[in-house]
């Protein structure tokens, strides 16, 4: 096997000639079970094509995927084998996605978009009340024209704040996937993910998975807490959560299992290096109740007559 990526030669496999507005990048270890309610609701979201960086999954993620491409969703799985490289993975991914992409966002599969009513303030983001269909897409689009009718493009890179959900009282897997079943968070917010334009990043493509370095001229933006969250579903249930300790994909992410830089904020604050669930795990991580993403998708995504969200749907049919 290779030891390095060869960058040369990136072949597009998007389904058109023109450039979507929003595409997303993200890099999963074995997540066939999430990844069909990620890319349907991002989908509802407005995001037109997904890049899928396979970090040898052995979980039959390829089926998935290949039914959400006769589904005529526009995701395709690029093998990625390289253990502890997803900054690397994501650079990789910059490039491909240049051709075919005005903005991508780099996220992970328990990270949902979310957007609550905005203030008078923000209304130059979006209208009041909550986000219809294609509301991120939107979002990223009005960005571009605004800076634009500014005097120049020099937005390069979007910053959305971060909050950490915990299990939520469950002891297993919500039925109706995370945006219904966790509904309790840390009041304070962890970190924050990015979009960005391909164009607008420096040429060495640094990153440290959560922003990307900008050229020279270009500036980010944080979107006010008011305007777009992202609900981090960090801490499920643990049968779900303890495979984080095994193998983590990030280069600069310890492995919970070793002995190293047990401070760090990466890791769940209270656990040791040993895969054992506390006794209140359930009630861990728990600060505020946030039902706010429950509610919209129930209200916006549920089949009228079935009640059935659009990824329960599938499992409904087998």
């Amino acid at each position: 096997m290779p030891s390095v990526a060869k960058i040369s030669n990136l072949v597009s496999h998007g389904k058109s000639r023109r450039k979507y507005e929003l595409c997303v990048c993200t890099m999963v270890w074995n997540q066939a079970s999430a990844i069909r309610e990620w890319i349907t609701y991002h989908a509802w979201l407005g995001v037109e094509r997904w890049f899928v960086y396979d970090n040898n999954s052995d979980d039959a993620i390829d089926d998935v995927i290949q039914e959400l491409e006769n589904e005529n969703f526009n995701v395709t799985r690029h093998l990625w084998p390289w253990i502890k490289t997803q900054e690397a993975g994501f650079s990789h991914c910059a490039l491909r996605a240049k051709d075919e992409c005005h903005w991508v966002s780099f996220m992970d599969v328990d990270e949902f978009f979310y957007f609550p009513y905005s203030t008078r303030g923000h209304q130059s983001f979006r209208n009041l009340g909550y986000a219809g269909p294609n509301s991120l897409r939107t979002l990223v689009s009005n960005l571009s024209m605004s800076s634009s009718r500014s005097g120049g493009s020099n937005i390069g890179e979007i910053r959305t704040t971060c909050h950490s959900f915990g299990p939520s009282g469950l002891k297993s897997r919500p039925t109706q996937g995370v945006t219904v079943g966790y509904t309790c968070r840390l009041q304070s917010p962890e970190r924050h993910k990015s979009i960005v334009r391909p164009d607008a990043l420096d040429k060495t493509l640094l990153n440290v998975v959560h922003h990307f370095h900008l050229k020279k001229g270009f500036k980010y933006l944080n979107l006010p807490e008011s305007v777009a969250v992202i609900n981090h579903y960090k801490y499920q249930v643990w049968e779900v959560f303890r495979a984080k300790f095994y193998r983590r994909v990030a280069t600069y992410v310890v492995d919970w299992g070793e002995n190293q830089n047990e401070g760090s904020r990466d890791r769940a604050p209270g656990l040791g290096r040993e895969a054992v669930e506390p006794p209140d795990w359930p009630r861990r991580f728990c600060e505020v109740f946030d039902t706010g993403l429950r509610d919209f998708v129930l209200s916006n995504l549920a089949d009228f007559s079935t009640g059935l969200l659009p990824w329960e749907v599938k499992s409904a049919l087998d």
